[in-house]
């Protein structure tokens, strides 16, 4: 069975894989200090909780922060006897090579979506993901990634406004009643919620008159299904989509072997 591994800047979220579903997902908070035994303690406990019973024999890792990825390759080699796929890497095929400028280092969760969107949707996407950052990628037609856009994330945003304002409080991230709140938090809420639904309308009208096409807008993310809501923001919410890349990336791995 494939462990697949995504490391976040905020989070890690782990998954097995058994070839046609996933059945087990556990997330935990990206720390690059922890090492390959705490990883395993922490993986076999929560199996052995959920009474999955998995024998892992392939590893694939998608890491936005480079200083973990060692202690994941040392938990691939040393507890499941195995050398892990890192996307991004020479040694991890994609399915369509990505077309941006020379010298560029693509960030390997936006390839992991670009793989993913492409095999559920086809091609001419417009993928939002938000996470740390809010990041926008354009999937040609042929499945190649060709660009996009990166925004501040919301609890980002968030975190910084409290930082920065000694008076505003830590908020929720919620859908306010009304845009014009009467109370700080209700003011904040509005701004936080309505500016990103404005900034990735906007975003996504712009890059589909850049290009001269419609084109379909897939969210995903954490606060993908929130910005979702009652607004027509995307044609499709997948909350699994970068796990579900992970998935095609090894399988064309293991195709073209």
């Amino acid at each position: 069975m494939l462990l697949a591994i995504d490391c976040g800047n905020t989070n890690t979220v782990f998954a097995i894989w058994d070839g046609d579903s996933f059945i087990g997902t556990w997330r935990t908070s990206t720390e690059w200090q922890r090492t390959a035994d705490q990883y395993f303690v922490w993986l076999t406990t929560l199996m052995e909780f959920q009474k999955i019973d998995a024998q892992i024999n392939a590893v694939i890792i998608s890491s936005t922060v480079p200083r973990v990825v060692f202690n994941l390759r040392v938990l691939a080699d040393r507890y499941f006897n195995c050398r892990p796929l890192v996307v991004g890497k020479p040694d991890c095929r994609l399915p369509v090579l990505p077309r941006v400028d020379e010298g560029t280092q693509v960030g390997p969760d936006r390839l992991v979506n670009t793989a993913g969107a492409f095999d559920r949707h086809g091609g001419n996407l417009i993928v939002v993901d938000f996470g740390t950052a809010t990041t926008f990628d354009v999937v040609e037609e042929d499945g190649a990634y060709v660009g996009g856009t990166i925004a501040p994330g919301v609890n980002t945003s968030l975190e910084a406004l409290h930082n920065a304002a000694a008076a505003l409080p830590h908020v929720d991230v919620t859908r306010p009643q009304r845009v014009v709140g009467t109370n700080t938090v209700a003011c904040m809420q509005s701004g936080i919620f309505w500016g990103y639904v404005g900034l990735v309308r906007e975003i996504c009208d712009r890059i589909k008159g850049e290009r001269g096409q419609d084109m379909r807008i897939i969210g995903t993310g954490g606060l993908a299904s929130l910005f979702g809501q009652g607004d027509v923001l995307f044609d499709r919410i997948e909350d699994d989509l970068t796990m579900h890349g992970l998935t095609v990336i090894h399988r064309y791995n293991k195709e073209t072997e």
